[in-house]
């Protein structure tokens, strides 16, 4: 997955937005449902890598079985899983990260602005 692609994959899903809300990290993207981060990545960076939300017992067991999955970094280790998109994952897998990922944290919205999205 290129940059290119996993900037579209992030901004393909209801209600999301780019950000750089680190001054000290500018190149640092943070992608957003409703003003709440679902996604980090430097996309400028090499290798590419992408931080995700996940369900904990389920970010355990992604870091078991792919060495390319590895606790998130300065975030809620239980919470975020960081991936490194360096070929050994298929992109359909990454892509239902990312959408898990948003939907966990559309999951914690009001219910009026699931409601909004398309969610109950």
């Amino acid at each position: 997955m290129t940059p290119d692609e996993l900037r579209a994959s992030c901004l393909d899903l209801n209600d999301t937005a780019e950000t750089f809300p680190f001054p000290r990290n500018p190149g640092l993207s943070a992608f957003k449902v409703s003003g709440k981060v679902f996604a980090f990545s430097a996309l400028d960076e090499t290798p590419l890598k992408v931080t995700l939300k996940c369900d904990p017992e389920l970010a355990t067991n992604l870091r078991a079985a792919h060495p390319a999955i590895v606790p998130g970094y300065h975030t809620n280790k239980r919470h975020w899983n960081t991936v490194t998109l360096d070929g050994s994952l298929p992109d359909g897998m990454i892509r239902d990260m990312i959408e898990d990922s948003h939907a966990l944290v559309v999951a914690t919205l009001p219910k009026a602005e699931r409601l909004r999205l398309g969610h109950a």
